[in-house]
């Protein structure tokens, strides 16, 4: 087990570089970049917004900025711009270096958790995480939970009763609210019961309450609770579907199998033969999933719940960078993702083996 997690752990540098190696690339060929638009916004200001760039008020280009209609920039816009000024954007922006250059560095920083700063925050990439990181986390942590919580139970019951009318009523409504965009129902709860139209029993913004830090321990976790409602019923009512029906199904595979057979004719109650036998069986390919299903809620499925509820979390974050073209927050926010990631697989391969012990992904070569 030791040596397996010391080669996981071996083998995830290898496969994060290359993550981060293929998005660096991509974004080199991305139109639109900082210093295009810083040029674009320069151009609109005419050509006295050129010859000072806030920011400790230095000058860039050592006054106004020539015209030289010769110029051939590649950058977008930059005719009529002095190529001095041009390569003074580059350098601000650190686009003054070969790309490879550029890529090392960035690797060298990321191992110390050196992300950087924001081309347009003035802060640094680390602490926008770290001010992000309890939004996600509680939208993520909380959803997931729940799901996994509800579904599962719920996907027994159904094998069990594969073909009854709780199957078919309970199947149906897991279908209705799948269909449901998760924005949708968001709308929908506001209006009913955030003062929207009807009811105003639960906050519409924010994780907390103003005056959080001097409640006591106990109104302080009523109040998180109270603001947590409405955002993690909106993201939960459609992700049911999927895993319910995915517990039925292994288990009612599990169920037809001659081992449940032989402890049945053994005298075993059916609890016994579904929860001692059964469970760690069909479980292996429920936790299968839920590295992707933690992984994909905390990133990009809480990105309109945070827009709807005004809460500012790591999918509005990613998304506003990658619209104004930050990268140190792309790319750092990217780093972060692909790490939890790699940790949450290695984390599911240890639930497997302490599950079925027979499962030894280290004789397997891992």
């Amino acid at each position: 087990m030791i040596s397996y997690i010391f080669k996981r752990l071996l083998l995830m540098i290898p496969t994060l570089l290359g993550i981060m190696l293929i998005s660096f690339i991509i974004i080199q060929f991305v139109p639109g970049g900082p210093v295009e638009k810083m040029i674009a916004q320069l151009q609109g200001h005419g050509s006295s917004a050129t010859a000072r760039i806030s920011g400790g008020g230095s000058d860039i280009g050592g006054g106004s900025a020539s015209v030289n209609t010769g110029s051939n920039s590649t950058y977008k816009g930059a005719q009529g711009l002095d190529p001095e000024f041009i390569k003074e954007l580059e350098a601000m922006y650190g686009f003054d270096k070969p790309a490879h250059i550029r890529f090392f560095i960035m690797m060298k920083n990321y191992l110390t958790f050196d992300l950087g700063e924001s081309y347009y925050r003035d802060v640094g990439v680390i602490d926008l995480v770290l001010e992000k990181m309890p939004v996600s986390i509680s939208l993520g942590l909380w959803s997931t939970l729940i799901i996994y919580l509800i579904s599962i139970p719920l996907g027994i019951k159904k094998a069990v009763r594969d073909g009854s009318r709780f199957d078919i009523w309970t199947s149906a409504a897991v279908f209705i609210g799948y269909a449901i965009p998760s924005f949708m129902f968001a709308i929908l709860l506001i209006v009913m019961f955030a003062g929207g139209r009807y009811w105003d029993i639960f906050p519409l913004r924010g994780l907390t309450s103003d005056g959080w830090e001097d409640m006591s321990m106990v109104e302080a976790a009523l109040d998180y609770a109270w603001h947590m409602v409405l955002p993690i019923a909106a993201m939960v009512v459609s992700g049911f579907a999927s895993l319910t029906m995915l517990s039925k199904n292994s288990f009612m595979d599990e169920i037809g199998k001659q081992y449940v057979l032989t402890a049945r004719a053994k005298g075993l109650s059916e609890n016994q033969v579904l929860y001692g036998h059964v469970f760690r069986n069909a479980m292996l390919i429920v936790i299968a999933g839920f590295p992707a299903a933690f992984v994909a809620i905390f990133f990009t499925s809480s990105l309109l719940i945070e827009v709807i509820f005004s809460l500012d979390g790591m999918g509005l974050l990613g998304y506003e960078s990658i619209i104004n073209r930050d990268y140190p927050v792309v790319l750092g926010t990217l780093y972060i993702f692909a790490l939890m990631s790699l940790f949450m697989h290695l984390i599911r391969d240890i639930v497997y083996m302490w599950i079925d012990p027979r499962i030894d992904f280290e004789s397997r070569g891992g």
